[in-house]
């Protein structure tokens, strides 16, 4: 089902107009009753033109279809039911209220309105027969119902509702009733002329994929039968559902493969290695490839030997060695004649790549630039030329490196580091760097996040994927604990004995200040407290508020061993590289997901000492909590715990809020219908081959104006 809640602030389909003709492509003020007031509430919900409102699927039925006895009753159901008013008065209490007495043979019901009037008071005569609607919970009269839709009926038996009663997402000013009115509208003109909303999968796809028709599945969730099942349609899992699901999942896939073809619509250099560069640096290093960081990497050299742009995904957990396949990738693009260019989310991580890059590269006489939004003056004019004349062959930066006034000479390899902090637009933003000849860059994407595969296959849907699911020999796994705050005292006395054994040590905040709302200990509160307790220790702080070139400072600090204890922030979560530091306490760990648990514990276990990450947790612990220190505990595993945390937390969170649409899907779920996402994958295939045609409409119809950040044309 749609996720929208009551207030709902998802976005809807495109504008009709593009997907739909005659009556259902008129903005919504055609329809009986549409104002302009009213149409600025539809708007709200997305809602511009009348095939829109067939899209806007309910979250939910009601079982109106049957009138249930009163005596068979239990609290918490709801029902329909009817009987004779036999009492009608205001009573006074906590609140004032008006109290409705319903009697109908199997027993006795009271009705509770606490906001009334008298001419409403006055509709409750005794005699009267009454059928109303709502939730039966225990009260100060045995069984009620709080303001109920009810209606006064005459003699005789009237009809009950045909088919359940959906409940639609909503907004404030719109009740269900105006939303349900203005949907049987617009189903009633699809009734009169079905041919104005055009299946978009074309037939013989449908057949050979099993699909119902989108106007069948759109009559059946808004006007289900009494028989329908509607504990499946609540779930979302029901065929007419699934099928809509599928088709936005089509959209998706087909958007994400738009932005491929475009930027593979220009040609890229073939890069093949020359001059022995990548034996030299082989050489220098103190280890060896694993194996599957060379398989990852022949990957890599065949994409790079083709002629058109490579666009390839690299997921590697924690400490996997996805750094050293960046650099072999930009050893081959500089050995081919041109220039390599790394892309880091933020200061501190591209600095340390700045770091590793010059001491790897420049004994094999490379020019490694620098470029940040920190870097000023003559160092950042200077840093601009060389990339312009080509002398710096490799340039590591953030994302100043997309500013317009950068330049580079001839930008064969464009990496991206931690790519969900970025987004899809940044990938196509990488084409206006490559060669004014029409060259495009190669596009390499690293993340140290595991994306559970059925997420990568549509958040990613157009990028090829490699994974390095192996660690480095010498490894030792990092042993961790769930600690309860009252324990501290016992969790300070560890740093101290790590530290007096010549290792280092992390404590990980979640917040910066002191916050009445939060429990976390602050970081500037924490390091004090720490330095108090630990007097003969050196403690640093690092935290997001600071300066770029304090942080940098700090960290060089740590990283050269002159601090014993950093006290941080969450800016440490990736690429922090100290070998010695083998302790890491993460303080209030319950406020974090799981992929950034594991990402901070992949600080520590960098060096051969064994290492521990301590959970220091506040109690009591919800049940969700207790299940992610659980999993901490138990696994290492960055896959297995992507795929727990998408169960615990949903698509939209283990992305990230900056990636595509996806988060945002009107009907499909990423998790509950995954096993839709290779079925889709092969009939998008199947449909780009058949009938390209109908990817555009397609795209229209689910992502609307979104569409354009996703590569649609």
């Amino acid at each position: 089902m749609s996720k929208a809640g009551t207030d709902a602030t998802h976005t809807g389909p495109a504008s009709a107009g593009v997907f739909a003709k005659g009556a259902l492509a008129q903005p919504l003020d055609s329809l009986t009753g549409v104002g302009p007031a009213l149409s600025e509430k539809l708007s709200r919900l997305a809602l511009e033109r009348v095939a829109d409102l067939l899209f806007h699927l309910p979250l939910r039925y009601q079982d109106r279809t049957r009138v249930t006895p009163i005596g068979t009753l239990k609290s918490g159901m709801e029902a329909v039911v009817e009987g004779e008013v036999t009492a009608c008065d205001v009573v006074a209490g906590r609140r004032r209220s008006l109290l409705v007495r319903l009697r109908d043979g199997s027993g006795i019901l009271s009705l509770r309105f606490f906001h009334f009037s008298p001419a409403q008071q006055q509709q409750f005569q005794r005699g009267f027969t009454l059928r109303c609607f709502g939730e039966a919970r225990a009260g100060a009269t045995g069984l009620e119902i709080y303001h109920p839709e009810y209606r006064l009926i005459g003699q005789g038996a009237a009809p009950v509702e045909d088919h359940l009663t959906p409940i639609y997402p909503t907004t404030e000013g719109l009740n269900q009733a105006r939303l349900r009115a203005l949907i049987a509208q617009a189903l009633k003109q699809l009734e009169e002329a079905p041919q104005d909303l055009p299946d978009l999968i074309p037939e013989v796809l449908r057949t050979r994929f099993r699909l119902p028709g989108v106007i069948e599945c759109l009559r059946f969730l808004h006007e289900p039968p009494p028989d329908a099942p509607i504990d499946q349609m609540s779930d979302g899992v029901h065929p007419s559902q699934r099928r809509l699901a599928q088709e936005e999942l089509l959209a998706h896939q087909l958007s994400l493969r738009q932005v491929r073809a475009r930027i593979q619509k220009d040609g890229a250099p073939p890069l093949t290695a020359t001059g022995g560069l990548s034996a030299r640096f082989l050489a220098q290093l103190p280890f060896s490839l694993t194996g599957a960081q060379r398989r990852v990497l022949d990957e890599v050299r065949r994409d790079l030997a083709r002629e058109i742009p490579m666009l390839r995904l690299v997921q590697g957990d924690v400490g996997s060695g996805k750094t050293v396949v960046a650099a072999m990738a930009a050893l081959i693009a500089i050995g081919g004649g041109c220039q390599a260019a790394l892309m880091a989310p933020t200061e501190i991580l591209a600095e340390q790549h700045y770091r590793n890059f010059r001491e790897w590269l420049e004994p094999l006489g490379i020019e490694v630039a620098w470029l940040a939004g920190k870097l000023k003056g003559k160092a950042r004019l200077d840093a601009k030329a060389a990339i312009a004349d080509g002398r710096a062959r490799m340039v590591v930066g953030t994302h100043a490196l997309f500013q317009a006034d950068v330049t580079f000479q001839r930008l064969g390899l464009a990496i991206v580091d931690e790519q969900h902090r970025f987004g899809v637009h940044q990938r196509l933003a990488l084409r206006e760097k490559g060669e004014a000849g029409g060259l495009t860059p190669h596009q390499l994407i690293m993340t140290a996040t595991p994306i559970p595969r059925t997420l990568a296959m549509s958040a990613y849907a157009d990028l090829d994927l490699s994974v390095i699911d192996e660690l480095p020999p010498g490894r030792t796994p990092v042993q961790t604990v769930a600690v309860a705050d009252p324990r501290r005292p016992q969790v300070i006395e560890r740093i101290r004995a790590a530290c007096a054994e010549g290792r280092q040590a992390y404590w990980v905040c979640t917040l910066i200040e002191e916050s009445e709302v939060m429990t976390c200990q602050a970081a500037e509160v924490t390091r004090d407290e720490l330095t108090t307790a630990l007097s003969e220790l050196s403690i640093g702080l690092i935290h997001g508020r600071m300066k770029a070139a304090e942080k940098a400072e700090v960290m060089a600090q740590f990283k050269d061993g002159v601090l014993d204890l950093l006290v941080a922030t969450t800016v440490i979560e990736v690429g922090v590289d100290v070998p010695n530091a083998s302790l890491m306490v993460i303080d209030n760990p319950e406020r974090l997901g799981l992929s950034q648990l594991h990402q901070l514990r992949g600080r520590v276990g960098r060096g051969s000492t064994e290492s521990f990450c301590v959970l220091l947790y506040h109690p009591p612990l919800s049940q969700n909590s207790k299940q992610r220190l659980a999993v901490m505990r138990e696994t290492t595993d960055g896959f297995k715990i992507a795929e727990k945390d998408l169960e615990l937390r949903g698509p939209g969170e283990v992305l990230g809020t900056r990636q595509t649409g996806l988060a945002n899907m009107k009907i499909a779920d990423l998790e509950r219908d995954s096993d839709l996402i290779a079925i889709t994958t092969t009939l998008a295939d199947a449909l780009l081959n058949e009938a390209p045609q109908a990817a555009e409409p397609l795209i229209r119809r689910w992502l609307g104006e979104a569409a354009g950040q996703y590569g649609a044309v």
